[in-house]
């Protein structure tokens, strides 16, 4: 902004809470803050000699700074929110940064449904079911969520249960579930299933080992010992599961311990997680800093970023520093919560021994770790930034990339796979099966992939790029539907050599390739590859499906009903093909007529 005149500017600016936003010349966004009075803030940037508190890097920053904007709010609470969305969005240069900003799994009980399920969930959603966590542990909470099952015989199925089945499934048949699809457990009796799983995901362990010690016991008495095994196998399980919550808290509040290590430019800070009194885990977050920034500063930035993403607040967050605007962080922290949320430093005890193993903890990963994390940020957001860069844009942190599978025109499918910050998004995935087209004709068959895509209400995330498996023909053809929308994003071919490796990306109508030894490009291969893979394995099931059903479908008399019954009595097809009259009229549903056509259809 060549026309912008600092000295006017700063005497607009109101005095009221809001946002700002420094700029650079090449419209770079340099830093994101909050303020009070945004007009006594910001024009502390610019007293004589560009410098703030003596910070080396804050008078680096204004040095580089050709313009500013800012956003005025309501309150400084909503500013507050305002920049830490803008911070992660943005991810500017001067601010302290979290660079491996990452999600947590929960372990989720459907206690809405009549007859509830236990759930692996990527995230806590704002409904009636029941959550525990988060925990940093993924497999952990794969093998916790099969336990629970296993012991309580919570149901696998995601089936409605609207009506009842006819047979229950093979987990009924192996003693795993009790069967509420066909009626065999009242939902007052599974009711008592799903309390006692809740009371054990809650750390109620030795109510249930007590109970299978005295049941292997009984099983050896009667020499049973297959099952006395079992039984023991499944002790070991809840041990495993108990060892992962050794260290015990004195109350069964939820805490979040805050520690940090650093040197001049890079800091780890590690949280350890509480929950109902036991230890459950813990993660290290690498932030990049400056030298002049003090531990209060970095755990203020860190708090900010950290608890504006994760849907889960303790009640009890303990930090080595009390961090800066204690009074505004601890009211934005209770209104998500919606209950007290304490920020308190601990002086002796338990919490401070807890207090000194994260701060231990996170000197190690700093002293051990520190380049592996950068490796990785390297690979992935590294790599983000480098393709923006190419590109001209301001980021790639969100990519989707299509692509199309068929044979010859038929079973056509589409796959959608999404990338953010380098890392695939599975959640986000998606599989189109299409209905409008005819024929081999990939064109077409984008176009109405992407028209479903970005007309779709559920989908409302854009992405910062479209990645398309193919040349200039499906580029032009992403951007006539875009068009079409009135949605500017931009598209890339992602461009193949004749070893069919990926080199470059065809955008606006030019070929632009990598710099030698580019982390982007083998992050755009990894993409490529990914929807490949989806697109393919999508129309692998669908043709296994169409094969399996399609030759039954063809015999005369034989409806969806007896298809059934066949392959659940006969399992596979090849045994329907060798099966005698008298055989296949042993099927349920099946009379000696059409026993007969289907004998008749596979050896005449």
């Amino acid at each position: 902004m060549k026309d912008f005149d600092f000295e006017e500017e700063l005497k607009k600016l109101p005095n009221s809470p809001g946002v700002y936003i420094m700029h650079s010349k090449n419209e770079e966004i340099l830093y994101v803050g909050k303020a009070v009075n945004l007009h006594n803030r910001v024009r502390q940037y610019f007293r004589k000699g560009y410098g703030h508190n003596g910070s080396l890097k804050i008078a680096s920053m204004v040095s580089q700074v050709a313009y500013f904007e800012y956003i005025v709010t309501s309150s400084e609470m909503e500013a507050l929110v305002l920049e830490c969305n803008l911070i992660k969005e943005h991810r500017p240069k001067y601010n302290t940064l979290m660079t491996d900003d990452k999600g947590y799994p929960y372990i989720k009980v459907t206690v809405d449904e009549k007859y509830p399920r236990v759930l692996f969930s990527h995230r806590m959603a704002r409904d009636k079911s029941r959550y525990f966590g988060p925990f940093t542990d993924r497999s952990a909470v794969h093998d916790t969520v099969v336990l629970t099952k296993k012991l309580f015989k919570i149901r696998n199925c995601n089936k409605s249960l609207t009506r009842p089945e006819e047979r229950p499934c093979l987990y009924y048949q192996i003693g795993q579930c009790t069967a509420p699809c066909t009626g065999l457990v009242s939902p007052e009796d599974y009711s008592k299933q799903v309390d006692a799983a809740i009371r054990f995901l809650n750390g109620n362990h030795k109510e249930i080992t007590d109970e299978l010690v005295l049941r292997m016991k009984k099983y050896s008495e009667m020499l049973e010992f297959e099952k006395a095994a079992e039984t023991r196998d499944l002790i070991e399980s809840i041990k495993a599961v108990m060892e992962k919550q050794k260290v015990s808290s004195s109350t069964g509040d939820d805490k979040d311990i805050i520690a940090i290590a650093r040197n001049d430019k890079d800091a780890v800070v590690s949280v350890f997680f509480v929950r109902d009194g036991n230890l459950l885990g813990r993660d290290n977050h690498h932030l990049s800093i400056d030298s002049g920034d003090s531990d209060i500063e970095i755990i203020t930035d860190f708090i900010k970023q950290y608890y504006t993403s994760t849907p889960f607040i303790p009640k009890e967050i303990i930090t080595p520093e009390i961090p800066e605007d204690l009074e505004l962080i601890t009211e934005f922290l209770e209104s998500k919560r919606g209950h007290k949320v304490y920020i308190h430093v601990p002086q002796k005890g338990e919490m401070k021994a807890l207090i000194k193993l994260a701060t231990d903890n996170a000197a190690l990963v700093l002293s051990q770790d520190i380049e592996r994390i950068k490796r990785k940020e390297k690979r992935t957001i590294g790599a983000c930034m480098e393709i923006a860069e190419l590109l001209g844009i301001e980021k790639a942190s969100r990519m989707e990339a299509f692509d199309i599978s068929h044979i010859s025109g038929y079973n056509q499918v589409a796959s959608m796979v999404v990338f953010e910050n380098g890392e695939p998004h599975r959640n986000a995935y998606r599989k189109f099966r299409l209905k409008s087209i005819d024929g081999p004709d990939d064109y077409a068959s984008m176009k109405e992939v992407l028209s479903r895509r970005f007309t779709n209400e559920k989908m409302d995330t854009l992405p910062d790029v479209i990645m398309m498996d193919g040349g200039k023909g499906q580029v032009n053809t992403a951007v006539m539907v875009l068009d079409s929308l009135g949605l500017e994003i931009p598209v890339c071919g992602m461009v193949k050599d004749d070893k069919h490796r990926t080199r470059g990306l065809y955008y606006n109508n030019e070929e632009l390739t990598f710099k030698a030894g580019s982390e982007a490009i083998n992050m755009i291969t990894a993409l490529q590859d990914e929807t490949h893979r989806f697109a393919i394995t999508y129309h692998k099931l669908l043709r296994s499906k169409e094969q399996v059903h399609s030759i039954l479908d063809e015999i005369e008399g034989i409806g969806p009903k007896r298809r059934k019954a066949l392959l659940l009595h006969f399992k596979n097809i090849e045994a329907i093909k060798s099966a005698s009259i008298e055989d296949l009229t042993s099927a349920p549903g099946m009379n000696r007529t059409a026993a007969e056509k289907v004998y008749e259809f596979f050896n005449k």
